[in-house]
């Protein structure tokens, strides 16, 4: 019996060649990407569009792969729950191994049948981002993977330096910062670290609803708040106290992010600087309402965006931003280190 013949020669067969952004039009990437942050961020998508064209592209192109890591993680669509309940935390080990394979075919410039993943290839070659940058943003979501919690203040700026802080540090490189530009890096870091710091503060019901807490046991120990209960209304301003720490923090980092902010050219100066001032807004407005930030989810309106953003104009006009008085605790050095080590 005649055996068959292959449906194609093997002379013609071919393997999928090696192409940034997995063989994806690099117009089709920025605009699927640009749509992302819109409907992901909209006061980071309003601040992006002071960089000039080609960083403002390549910002978005990395937040798309930012927002699809969270949302692969914690099994969801745009930071919401696929089905309208929370989202299924059950694989989130195996969810885990997605994303990390993922990355490394988007470094290999091998598409990924994802358009954030393709993305991010794209970016990485373009800019020259690095595996391990990459894994020190991923490994933030493998601490969530395992239902992890703070004990004290470190392991809270740890988490945070996973989640944004070396986020904060792409960004920069995206930016045209040499990674051998550390003092640059330190401060992009610091500006991730307090983004964080203010998302917490304002998110802290919604993180309990989905069985989260980021506030430090020992922060709760010393307000003498039981376990799984520092939601409760009667604890509300034990929640306020310990929410005005977060903001304290943040502030700390937010003005130390300054003086990296004066190194780079004016639009990313610009674009930053804004985005600075609106996200810290997010955590000063918590704090001043106390005990009743989370009966709504704080947000900053259309017209107090418009003002931060022309006020960061002339502050990044001027680039004389003041060393302050007493710089962060935590640091990029201390905080990559002590992830490496664990």
């Amino acid at each position: 019996m005649a055996s068959k013949r292959p449906l194609a020669p093997s002379r013609f067969m071919r393997t999928t060649p090696p192409s940034a952004g997995g063989g994806r039009h690099r117009a089709a990437l920025v605009a699927k990407a640009h749509a992302v942050i819109r409907q992901g961020s909209k006061s980071f998508a309003s601040a992006s569009m002071l960089f000039d064209r080609r960083t403002r592209e390549r910002v978005w192109l990395l937040y798309a792969w930012c927002r699809r890591c969270d949302d692969i993680a914690d099994a969801q669509d745009m930071g919401r729950p696929l089905q309208g309940e929370p989202g299924d935390q059950s694989n989130a080990e195996d969810r885990l191994k997605s994303i990390r394979i993922l990355t490394e075919r988007a470094f290999d410039s091998l598409p990924t049948a994802d358009v954030a993943f393709d993305a991010f290839g794209l970016v990485a070659k373009e800019c020259g981002l690095t595996r391990e940058m990459a894994e020190d943003v991923i490994a933030g979501f493998a601490l969530d993977a395992k239902d992890w919690r703070p004990r004290g203040e470190g392991d809270l700026m740890q988490y945070c330096y996973h989640v944004a802080g070396a986020v904060g540090v792409m960004m920069a490189v995206v930016m045209g910062v040499s990674p051998d530009d550390s003092e640059t890096l330190d401060r992009a870091c610091d500006l991730g670290l307090a983004f964080q710091l203010a998302n917490i503060a304002r998110d802290i019901t919604e993180d309990d609803a989905a069985d989260r807490c980021y506030l430090p046991v020992e922060w709760l120990v010393e307000e003498d708040i039981e376990p799984g209960q520092h939601t409760k209304p009667h604890h509300r301003q034990e929640l306020a106290d310990m929410a005005g720490k977060l903001v304290l923090l943040m502030d700390r980092h937010a003005k130390a992010s300054k003086l990296g902010a004066a190194r780079l050219p004016f639009r990313s100066r610009w674009a930053v600087l804004a985005a600075a001032r609106i996200y810290t807004a997010i955590g000063h407005e918590v704090r001043r309402l106390g005990t009743d930030a989370w009966d709504h989810r704080v947000h900053i309106s259309k017209v107090a965006k418009l003002r931060h953003v022309s006020a960061a104009f002339f502050e990044a006009l001027a680039a004389k931003p003041n060393r302050p008085d007493e710089m962060p605790r935590w640091k990029r050095t201390m905080l990559a280190e002590k992830a490496h080590a664990s």
